[in-house]
């Protein structure tokens, strides 16, 4: 038994735990699922419990008594590499990705019994890697939402501040790492669910280039999404990324890499010197709130102190023209598929309704082909801002957060550039992070710079040139290394 809690170790150090056997992966799993059971559904503070795990598997316990043998044997690779990548880790796994013979609702009450038939990607190659899935967690219906609550799950709370979100979609895998359930989270990106939630909840999210992390086909097509690692530091997400990633048979969209990315970052701060960074604060006309705004710059003076050339660039985007660029985008491809599952159901949520009835109205007004000329634009626009620079950094929200059981229909009210008010149509425009599902082959990763007024982690998005995957892993870790941020949230 290590001196921590256990609750608090990381994917990496409990892995060294485990081969030095100062730690049982039985210890650990029972450690995670008990404060899960004791914390989930608590309500100190009278305003909700986290609600972020939909279901606990106990059958996950045999998978770590196995993991405990085989290290008593001798483990030899590699750590983080091989079949023992992940050996005797307890993972939450989002509920969209299908364990076989589980249930596979995507919190459709009217599909809260069907059994998934197979394992998702996701599901297999964490377990192929020794991984024990042990939780699952919340999303929106069908994922469609920057917050997470559902008529099937209930509304799943930041553990930072229980009144807000923990940010959508993959809120409940944010809200499940800062509440200490589990070192190691899966996720899904099609419009920033996992940037968002893991910049409102303090952790780290990534969403790799398009094609690198099998997905399930039909959907898996559509060039914005790709499903990816969540954890509590740079080194554990790279640990999850490498496991999740490559090419797969049953998803001819995946593409190799340049090779697996570090775990390892020893003197990460000295990576900075002589690399230029592009900051953009607005990514053209974004309002974003005068909290993440000061991180963001202090951020990039730390950066500068450290030895980095930081210029500000300028990017002629706005909002609004995003916003109707990716919804007609959605109204050919996300937006039909759901209209045609949900045909005849009742009880769906009101804002998976709206966005049936917003995307297939946006696609009324742009074909698919202007969207595709609309979205080369973005593209050569973003290249052309990024060049000589290393990395780009922005921030990921706009807002400093969400009503935890809000459906924001009517818009969202934001700051404006004046210090008053202004009204966005659409609340995905307080998000900055579906432009870069828009410039799909970029690497992005999500990490925390610092808090709000309101006690919510802030988040900064680090974008990598096309595939450039390594780049921004070692900037991330130069971020962390330069100011740590606190890997829990006060739970507990």
């Amino acid at each position: 038994m290590t001196d921590r809690p256990l609750h608090t170790l990381g994917a990496i150090e409990a892995l060294r735990a485990f081969r030095t056997r100062q730690l049982s992966p039985v210890e650990l799993f029972d450690a995670l699922t008990e404060r899960i059971e004791r914390l989930d559904q608590a309500d100190p503070e009278g305003c909700g419990p986290i609600n972020a795990v939909v279901q606990t598997l106990g059958d996950g316990r045999s998978a770590a008594r196995s993991a405990e043998r085989r290290y008593l044997d001798g483990v030899d690779e590699p750590l983080g590499a091989g079949g023992s990548a992940l050996l005797g880790l307890p993972v939450a796994t989002k509920e969209k990705h299908g364990i076989a013979g589980q249930p596979l609702s995507q919190g459709l009450s009217a599909l809260r019994d069907e059994l998934a038939k197979d394992d998702h990607p996701v599901i297999a190659r964490v377990r192929a890697a020794g991984g024990v899935v042990h939780a699952r967690t919340a999303s929106p219906e069908f994922s469609c939402a920057t917050v997470t609550h559902s008529p099937l799950w209930g509304v799943t709370r930041n553990p930072w501040n229980r009144r807000l979100s923990p940010g959508g979609s993959s809120g409940g895998a944010g809200a499940a790492l800062a509440a200490g359930y589990a070192p190691l989270a899966t996720a899904s990106d099609i419009a920033g669910s996992t940037r968002i939630p893991a910049a409102f909840n303090g952790v780290v999210g990534y969403k790799a280039p398009y094609g690198r992390v099998p997905g399930m086909p039909p959907l898996s097509a559509d060039w914005y999404r790709g499903d990816g690692p969540m954890a509590r530091s740079v080194a554990d997400t790279a640990l999850l990324y490498n496991v999740l990633s490559g090419v797969h048979p049953g998803d001819h969209g995946t593409v190799p890499g340049e090779g697996a990315v570090p775990i390892d970052y020893p003197d990460a701060a000295d990576w900075l010197a002589g690399r230029r960074i592009a900051l953009s604060v607005q990514l053209g006309d974004y309002p974003v709130n005068p909290d993440a705004q000061a991180a963001i710059q202090r951020m990039a003076a730390v950066l500068g102190a450290a030895g980095a050339d930081v210029v500000q660039v300028e990017l002629p985007w706005t909002s609004a023209g995003i916003r109707d660029l990716t919804m007609a985008h959605f109204g050919h491809i996300l937006g039909p598929a759901m209209a045609e599952l949900t045909s005849g159901m009742d009880g769906l949520a009101d804002y998976t309704r709206r966005f049936i009835v917003d995307a297939a109205a946006a696609a009324e007004r742009m074909s698919l082909i202007d969207t595709l000329a609309g979205e080369s634009r973005l593209q050569a626009e973003l290249a052309a801002a990024m060049g000589g620079a290393d990395v780009l950094i922005a921030p990921v929200n706009a807002v400093d957060g969400l009503v935890a059981d809000a459906s924001y229909l009517d818009g969202i009210t934001v700051a404006g550039p004046d210090g008053g008010d202004l009204h966005l149509t659409h609340y995905w425009q307080a998000h900055l992070t579906v432009p870069f599902n828009v410039n799909n082959r970029c690497p992005v990763l999500s990490v925390p710079i610092g808090f709000g007024a309101n006690r919510l982690p802030v988040g900064m998005q680090i974008v990598g040139h096309p595939y450039a995957e390594s780049t921004v892993f070692r900037a991330g870790a130069a971020v962390e290394a330069l100011q740590p941020w606190p890997l829990l949230a006060p739970v507990g």
